[in-house]
């Protein structure tokens, strides 16, 4: 499967001294593809809008007292350019891509896009880890076989990523769901477990993911509406009562010290709104925050 790049654009600003393929430790991808939104519009904008608020992003870290980005290095690969033919050839396209760059042993770290895309990277990274677990931060389960006609929608990308079968899916912050992934959550607990907003305000959730990351490989799936609409306004369809800033890094720091390895993590599903700049800026500064604690992990367990 061949597929074609967008124009450049650099993650963080890092001069080639710590932005070279060779030299780095972290790979970005940005995925623009935006077909199947049934709401607000504007995903496909979300990689270039991350990437232009993280050039505005403080490379140091006071958890860290340090320049994380300095130490291992970011590369930031030109964007897929987004496959309109079908939907499966668009998955086929993002999980080629994917494939080659997880065989490299270093981070890989997606930019959506739509969350359908999550089915194509949770294809290409099973071609070379053939078995991981995925903890999926959203505020929707995700998991409907199809929705307004496809099973490539980003209603479906949990039920995607399932149909894999590299391994189970740990769900967080849902709190908006229909009675068919309700039944599913239902009956195939041995498939997904889901904690809801309100357990994850409570702290029911974090003694379940240490337990079910432990010792295994880690795919990362961050939908921004995972966040409370207050926080994360610009997303096809924000929701009340969402997780805060510290409960996201919370469970980021579980995986990250928790995890045998994390694969790669993804996030998806910005629609940048011209008049506000601010979600944008939060996008790219979670998206550093999450690469900064995963590889803080990774080296730690060397």
């Amino acid at each position: 499967m061949t597929y074609e790049y967008l124009p450049h654009e650099n993650f963080l600003g890092l001069d080639e001294e710590y932005s070279s393929y060779e030299r780095a430790q972290v790979v970005v991808l940005p995925v623009p593809y935006e077909v199947t939104v049934s709401y607000g519009q504007g995903t496909r904008r979300g990689p270039r809008a991350i990437l232009t608020a993280s050039q505005q992003v403080e490379l140091y870290d006071r958890e860290f007292d340090d320049e994380p980005a300095l130490r291992w290095g970011v590369y930031t690969s030109r964007a897929i350019a987004p496959d309109y033919r079908a939907p499966e050839a668009a998955m086929e396209a993002i999980a080629a891509a994917v494939a080659e760059h997880a065989g490299s042993g270093k981070l890989l770290c997606i930019l959506g896009g739509e969350h359908a895309i999550s089915g194509g990277v949770a294809a290409g990274l099973a071609r070379v880890h053939k078995e991981f677990v995925t903890v999926q931060l959203d505020a929707h389960a995700d998991l409907r076989d199809a929705y307004e006609g496809t099973p490539h929608s980003h209603a479906c990308a949990a039920r995607r990523i399932l149909d894999v079968g590299a391994g189970p899916v740990l769900q967080l912050g849902i709190r908006s769901l229909s009675t068919e992934e309700i039944a599913f959550i239902r009956d195939q607990s041995d498939l997904v477990t889901t904690f809801f907003a309100e357990d994850v305000h409570a702290g029911r959730h974090l003694e379940a993911l240490r337990s079910f990351v432990a010792g295994r490989p880690v795919y990362l799936t961050i939908d921004v509406d995972c966040f409370d609409a207050a926080l994360m306004p610009a997303t096809g369809t924000p929701e009340p009562d969402g997780l805060t800033w510290n409960e996201v890094l919370d469970i980021v720091r579980v995986i990250a010290r928790s995890a045998g390895h994390v694969i790669a993590f993804d996030v998806v599903e910005l629609a940048p709104q011209p008049a506000n700049h601010a979600p944008d800026y939060l996008a790219a500064k979670l998206t550093y925050k999450v690469m900064s604690l995963l590889m803080a992990g990774r080296e730690k367990g060397r």
